[in-house]
Parts: C-alpha cells; structure tokens; sequence
C-alpha cells in the first residue's frame, strides 16, 4: 500500500509545484509591469507592425526605455495605434521620432527612438482624432522605403515601350545589314583592298 501511494505523492508534489510556479510567474510579470517606470505614449504607424507585440521593446538608440502597452487600429481605421511606456522626460519625447526596426533575421520587430536633428521634419501621419496619449511622431521604416523604391522601379520600367524599343533596334539592325550588303559598300572595301595592294607594291619597290 506505502509503494502505491508514494508515486501519487509525487504526481501530486509535482502538479502543486507546477501551478505554485506558474501562479508567481504571472504575479511577477503583472508587477513588473505595474513597477516599471515611465509614462504613457502614443505613436501611429502607417504600415504594417508585423513582429511587434505587446511587452516588444521600445528602446532608445539601442537602450532599452520601455515596451509596448498595447496595439490597435486607430479609430480613423487606417493607421495602426501604438501605445508605449517609456521612461522618457517629457521635453525628451517631443523631440523624439519612433521607427519601426528588425532585430536581425529573427522577424522579431521593436520600436526605436531617436532624437530629431535639429531643423529636419518628420514625415509623421496626420491624425483627424483626439489621442489619448501624448503623441511621439513616426516616421517610415527602411523596409517600407526599400520596398517602395522597388516598387516605384518596377513601375517605371512598366510605363517603358519595351516593345518599340525592340522594334527600334531590329530597324537599326536591317539597316546595318542592308549598308554593309548594299553595292555601295562592296565598291568601298574593293577601293580599299585596291588600293592597299597598290601601297604594298609600292613599298616593295
């Protein structure tokens, strides 16, 4: 009877220890987030945010000031509503533009701040609503200008005449042909080979 009931001790043993473990890691992280310090802000992204998600972090040229409270789309329904705790002084924060950034090849995105030089404007997204946040201005990730640069490639080589432009040189062509075929030419060369044997015989005189 003490051999079966040992294992149901320990099944039992390892299940409490399993949830008493699982209780204080929700606990933990509820009160971290509850303890961490700084305000809150909003930034509009006029993209897409794939890879970022709530608890991503928000960093500072590379330090990390806060992460992600949540993401939504914006009442307007065309920008997407990012709202962050950062540990930023107000008067830094206005002076501050957020950027969408990759951590390496993971696909793992987060939110970059950095100082605006002073006298460049920021392209940020107009909004038509009430915030409920102070506002830090976006401005486009590298991705997106890469991919629009593509874009706008591909487009332009579209708009080209690609089929007049092979027809321009196969034109081009016959008529290259039809001069170095024509009788014209043939009375060129035969003037030259003419007289490049007169030369020869010349010089061996």
């Amino acid at each position: 009877m003490a051999r079966s009931k040992t294992p149901k001790f320990l099944i039992g043993l390892f299940i409490t220890l399993g949830v008493s473990i699982g209780v204080a890691t929700i606990i933990w992280v509820g009160a971290s987030k509850l303890l961490q310090k700084g305000d809150l802000y909003v930034t509009y992204f006029d993209e897409s945010v794939q890879g970022l998600s709530p608890d991503s972090l928000v960093k500072y040229r590379g330090v990390d000031v806060g992460r992600i409270d949540d993401i939504r789309v914006a009442p307007d329904r065309r920008l997407i509503e990012v709202v962050m705790k950062v540990d930023l002084k107000p008067s830094e924060a206005k002076d501050t533009v957020a950027q969408l950034k990759s951590a390496g090849l993971t696909g793992i995105v987060f939110v970059d701040l950095d100082r605006v030089p002073e006298g460049e404007r920021v392209d940020s997204p107009r909004i038509s609503f009430t915030p409920p946040h102070p506002i830090i201005p976006s401005q486009v990730s590298a991705q997106k200008l890469i991919m629009s640069g593509v874009e706008m490639v591909i487009a332009k080589v579209r708009e080209m005449d690609l089929g007049g432009i092979a027809d321009e040189m196969k034109r081009v062509e016959r008529s290259m042909s039809e001069f170095f075929s024509g009788s014209t030419t043939h009375r060129i060369l035969a003037n030259l080979e003419s007289t490049t044997a007169h030369l020869n015989s010349t010089l061996e005189r």
